[in-house]
């Protein structure tokens, strides 16, 4: 398995995010984009990933988009477990693991929808 935010665990991804199935968007036209913000880790990782989700499906890049829909906050090693599946969203937000602004209402179907396409 690809080290998390490495060249290869990033295209792993948008490969997965490509035969996912379509987004649960509310309009064909929307395009929803949910920056993960990195508040700790080693200077050599990025400090953000972008998720840009449309009708034609969702794919993921480096870095942070300043036209986000919603950012949500939280430590790279709270990232790298959300991703592996050894942490659920609902538990890290209950317990103030992260934090979203932002759309939350956008983002409460994607988040669900993206966990099920790694």
């Amino acid at each position: 398995m690809a080290d998390f935010l490495s060249a290869e665990w990033l295209a792993a991804l948008n490969d997965s995010l490509k035969v996912s199935g379509a987004p649960p968007l509310g309009s064909a036209s929307e395009t929803f984009r949910v920056v993960l913000e990195f508040t700790e880790g080693p200077s050599s990782s990025p400090h953000a990933l972008t998720f840009t989700i449309s009708a034609d499906g969702a794919s993921a890049e480096l870095g942070d988009h300043l036209a986000a829909n919603a950012v949500i906050r939280l430590s790279l090693s709270d990232a790298e477990a959300l991703t592996s599946g050894t942490l659920e969203s609902a538990s890290a937000l209950r317990e103030g693991r992260l934090k979203v602004r932002g759309d939350v209402h956008g983002l409460v179907p994607l988040l669900g929808w993206l966990q099920s396409s790694k």
